[in-house]
């Protein structure tokens, strides 16, 4: 359902801060709530990401490579790179989720550097109140994805190093002991000191990507407002001096923002190897 357009600046901060939703939330936890847009922008990016590279691998040459070719060339050897210094054993699965994780977190990072108005504003134009574009500043989608991390971490230390060698990870160390008694006594103690750690992983990897892409568009929204100021005023001198400070402003911070955007994909995928690589280690 269509609505309102906002007129002040914190109807317009809180109209693009809203979701596309199937319903409105009943609670605080209400897992009945799909956030439509974060599903069908995640969706397509994956669509994207996945075709493209498809695409360049089914036409790869062995003599010239494209400008395409060399691009995914590029990225593939700089993420198998990254997997072969974190990581030294053997898993054909790592390199593939790497790369997936790093492209597809990227893309859905580099949505925050479209102008902010541009996809709401042809949403609202087909008659939808609300769209968010970025899938990053959803801690839904961000924490999914250190779930499925997370349960990939679970995963692996049971299968390399077995259900007891996981358990005996968790309760048998920092605080060792020669005495079985004593040894049994140390185990809550052991098991509490590195349950935190463990289970710190997803929250951290998920808080992470979504704070710094959230507080990235935040700024965005901010340095447009000063739109809202110039288009009132738009015969004035201080009109078109609100305009001019907005486009600087906000070219200036894109600019900065696809360090950002790349760092935080690449620290997301960087996590995700090591976590892995210390779930198959046995020592």
């Amino acid at each position: 359902m269509a609505v309102e357009q906002p007129t002040t600046a914190n109807e317009y901060i809180l109209h693009h801060l809203t979701f596309l939703s199937n319903k409105e939330p009943h609670g605080v936890l209400d897992f009945s709530v799909i956030h439509l847009d974060s599903v069908f922008f995640s969706v397509v990016l994956a669509v994207v990401f996945g075709g493209s590279f498809y695409l360049a691998a089914r036409t790869a040459t062995a003599g010239v490579p494209g400008k395409f070719q060399n691009f995914v060339e590029l990225v593939v050897e700089f993420i198998d790179t990254q997997v072969k210094d974190s990581f030294h054993g053997t898993n054909k699965l790592l390199a593939p989720l790497a790369l997936t994780i790093f492209c597809w977190v990227f893309l859905f990072n580099a949505m925050d550097v479209l102008p902010v108005d541009l996809l709401p504003a042809l949403a609202h134009g087909a008659g939808i109140g609300h769209l968010k574009v970025v899938p990053s500043t959803d801690l839904n989608v961000t924490f999914a994805m250190a779930l499925t991390v997370f349960v990939l971490i679970i995963y692996y230390s049971i299968k390399c190093k077995g259900l007891g060698g996981f358990l005996a990870e968790l309760t048998l160390q920092p605080f060792t002991a020669k005495n079985p008694v004593v040894k049994t006594l140390l185990v809550p103690a052991n098991l509490l000191l590195e349950i935190v750690p463990l289970l710190a992983r997803p929250i951290s990897l998920s808080l992470r990507l979504y704070g710094n892409l959230f507080a990235g568009e935040m700024i965005f929204l901010l340095l447009a407002t000063l739109t809202l100021h110039g288009v009132e005023q738009l015969s004035t001198f201080g009109g078109w001096f609100f305009l001019t400070m907005q486009f600087l402003l906000s070219f200036v911070w894109a600019v900065f923002h696809l360090l950002v955007i790349t760092l935080q994909a690449f620290i997301f995928m960087v996590l995700t190897v090591v976590y892995l690589a210390m779930a198959q280690e046995h020592h």
